[in-house]
């Protein structure tokens, strides 16, 4: 459980460095969209191997497909009400819209980053050895969601203490949520353990489709898709290594 917790927070830890680069040092727009596209193409493998693969290799199609579903209609829902509460360009590196309720983006940025997390737990299981790649993909993921938004943020004139404490408290409600993915499934069987590994994959990819690829897009523009390309197959022969 120790190691658990150890993993997500380095997975978590990632968040604070990206705000730190969002605070403090001028990144162009276009190179803040492209390190997202990259860091979506590492989610992608991730989640397709380590996380979905892993799932109906234990479980078949059925636990799969359940996990996958509840996953993404749980998202869904959760950056819905999120949004609607002013949060649906939180990870916008020019600024949030007018009106954005302090609330809404830290419940954005919990939604975002807890899924990830409770997949690094989870990897653990099988073996006791942490998915090498669960943990890349979510480091290299949290730099630039969480730079963008942080630099975001500094553009609506959150305080860099503000946006600092956010991050904190997410990478400790990562660290949590690794270790509850750990802790709460270590004796379960592998019909739970795959439902559970298919809805942090579902949810994931939910998020990329819905807010991180989306402003990746608007910044980059076509680049994108070789950027998530090559994010993806950095990721793929690190899990094949």
């Amino acid at each position: 459980m120790l190691e658990a917790g150890l993993w997500g927070f380095v997975g978590g830890a990632a968040l604070l460095i990206g705000a730190l680069i969002g605070i403090y040092l001028p990144v162009s727009m276009r190179l803040v969209g492209l390190v997202l596209a990259f860091g979506a193409g590492v989610l992608v493998s991730a989640l397709s191997f380590e996380l979905t693969l892993e799932a109906y290799e234990s479980a078949g199609a059925a636990a799969t497909i359940i996990g996958l579903a509840a996953g993404s209609l749980t998202f869904f829902a959760g950056d819905l009400l999120i949004d609607r509460r002013g949060g649906d360009r939180r990870k916008n590196p020019e600024g949030m819209q007018a009106g954005a309720a302090s609330g809404a983006l830290v419940l954005g940025a919990l939604l975002d980053g807890v899924p990830e997390s409770a997949a690094i737990g989870v990897s653990l299981i099988d073996g006791g050895m942490v998915g090498v790649t669960v943990v890349a993909a979510v480091f290299l993921s949290n730099v630039p969601e969480s730079m963008a938004a942080s630099s975001g943020m500094k553009a609506s004139g959150k305080s860099a203490t503000y946006i600092l404490l956010l991050w904190v408290a997410v990478t400790t409600a990562s660290v949590v949520a690794a270790v509850l993915g750990f802790g709460l499934l270590s004796g379960a069987g592998p019909g739970l353990t795959a439902v559970v590994e298919a809805f942090a994959a579902g949810a994931i990819l939910t998020m990329l489709a819905d807010t991180m690829l989306p402003e990746a897009v608007r910044y980059a523009g076509p680049a994108v898709g070789v950027m998530t390309v090559v994010g993806f197959a950095c990721a793929f022969l690190l899990a094949m290594a």
